[in-house]
């Protein structure tokens, strides 16, 4: 039985007020922590590359984890920004970490539904090939491509990235699955010639429609009735929008997580930075995850603690 061992995470320390642009974008306070949900971003150094922030995730968690890096069989980065076209962040990453040269390593281009899918990808990669353990990492700092005059965008989000040691001593069991893409969207949110653009509109309706369907389907699947989870967590895009979908699925306010105040929307690592802090949580033992953005795409899975 595979499932995550730990979660490691590594905000940088800067930040980026939203207050200062009050003036430039003419809106309030109120907009800010009512609406979008976020007061200041994280923002990662310029000189801070993607594997720089991947890398210092993965070694807070072989810090925080009695693990050795030749235990390591494979090796995940979820992220949609990397240093270069080529080589992927994976490979730069298992260099730099002193990774075995036996441990695979591949990216996957995927945004805020990367994280879900990236648990199901390596348990099954890992399983498909009588392998161990696996790490996946998320790191997609969209401070890159940001216009820093683009209202729907700059307020929104930050950079952070995770490291999530997947493997036989499970503290989560992750499944079942269930996936979706509605590639027809992709204009709503995209990347051209190095800078985003984003229908906050479109996005935000796409979501509001598709998850509450897509949660229903996966407490289906897992024979589940949404007040057996003690726990909800959606990826973090904006406030207005994880309170819109608590009160189309019919949630208890208490039983959804949200914490982007000091953050910003961290894209692919926004789920991980809610799920470290309910590992050790012993009021929560099942969990649902839901990502969506990017693709359009989106992505859910059960969560329960073993033992």
């Amino acid at each position: 039985m595979l499932g995550i061992e730990k979660i490691a995470v590594h905000v940088p320390p800067g930040r980026a007020s939203n207050l200062t642009l009050r003036e430039t974008f003419d809106i309030d306070e109120s907009f800010l922590t009512e609406k979008i949900g976020v007061l200041e971003r994280a923002l990662k150094a310029p000189d801070v590359d993607t594997s720089d922030l991947a890398l210092a995730a993965l070694h807070k968690l072989f810090e925080e984890q009695e693990r050795s890096r030749p235990d390591i069989d494979a090796l995940v980065v979820v992220t949609q920004n990397p240093d270069t076209n080529m080589p992927h962040v994976s490979a730069l990453l298992q260099a730099r970490a002193e990774l075995p040269s036996a441990c695979a390593a591949f990216d996957i281009s995927l945004g805020c539904s990367g994280y879900v899918y990236g648990i199901c990808v390596l348990q099954a990669f890992l399983v498909a090939n009588g392998l161990s353990r696996g790490v996946l990492v998320t790191c997609d700092p969209y401070s890159k491509i940001i216009d820093p005059n683009d209202k729907s965008t700059v307020l929104l989000f930050g950079d952070a990235a995770t490291a999530t040691l997947i493997g036989p001593d499970p503290v989560l069991t992750c499944g079942p699955f269930t996936f979706g893409t509605q590639g027809d969207l992709t204009g709503a949110l995209s990347c051209t010639n190095g800078v985003l653009h984003m229908n906050g509109r479109e996005v935000f309706n796409f979501a509001a429609t598709v998850v509450p369907r897509d949660i229903a389907a996966l407490l289906d699947r897992a024979h589940l009735n949404k007040e057996d989870v003690d726990c909800f967590i959606f990826h973090q895009g904006s406030r207005y929008i994880v309170e819109t979908l608590a009160k189309r699925i019919g949630l208890a306010k208490d039983k959804v997580r949200m914490d982007i105040l000091r953050t910003g929307n961290t894209v692919s690592s926004s789920i991980p930075l809610l799920l470290q802090k309910e590992i050790n949580n012993p009021s929560v033992r099942t969990m649902v995850l839901s990502g969506f953005g990017v693709g359009l795409s989106w992505s859910s899975c059960v969560c329960k603690k073993v033992g």
